[in-house]
């Protein structure tokens, strides 16, 4: 079992329980998946900047992502119906808990500057949005082989109800919070 799991288990889930009072263990809120999503606008002139995303975002995640595909033509951007755009990918279960542990316990704290994260970017069911600026933050990412700094935007879902249920689930699961 992944040490964020079990945190999660053992500490996070009891102390919610009190928290808002819930009566059935179902009831408790939890993370259900995270999606990784990087968009490459110059996917447009130089399709293989893609292969490139792909390979770190499988080194940082540790599974294959898919690549995204424009949903409608541009004209201003030179952008075509189709056209590959960008990566992303989904972690659930194990893959997800020890993507979250490395996020808050080696990747974050290594943001420069870093003073924690935002508490409004919470989209008011419980799911909690996060851009990172540069890729190097992950320990995964070698410097030599970045050819551009390019950032990503995570998605935590979560199964809460409202954004206060949320904020204490991902506070209690370790990820630093401004104050």
């Amino acid at each position: 079992m992944v040490r964020l799991q079990q945190k999660y288990q053992v500490e996070v889930a009891p102390a919610l329980r009190a928290e808002f009072g819930y009566k059935n263990v179902n009831e408790v809120p939890k993370v259900t998946k995270v999606v990784i999503n990087v968009g490459a606008g110059e996917a447009v002139s130089n399709v293989k900047c893609l292969d490139v995303i792909e390979e770190y975002i499988t080194n940082i995640s540790g599974q294959k992502p898919i690549q995204r595909k424009a949903k409608k033509s541009i004209a201003g951007f030179k952008l075509r119906e189709g056209h590959p755009i960008g990566v992303m990918v989904t972690l659930r279960r194990d893959k997800m808990y020890e993507f979250l542990d490395r996020l808050i316990t080696v990747s974050l704290p290594r943001v420069r500057d870093f003073k924690g994260i935002s508490t409004k970017a919470f989209d008011g069911r419980g799911n909690y949005s996060l851009g990172i600026k540069e890729q190097l933050v992950f320990p995964e990412v070698e410097y030599d082989k970045i050819d551009k700094v390019r950032g990503m935007n995570i998605t935590i879902v979560t199964t809460a109800k409202t954004d206060d249920e949320a904020r204490s689930l991902l506070a209690g699961l370790g990820l630093p919070f401004r104050k």
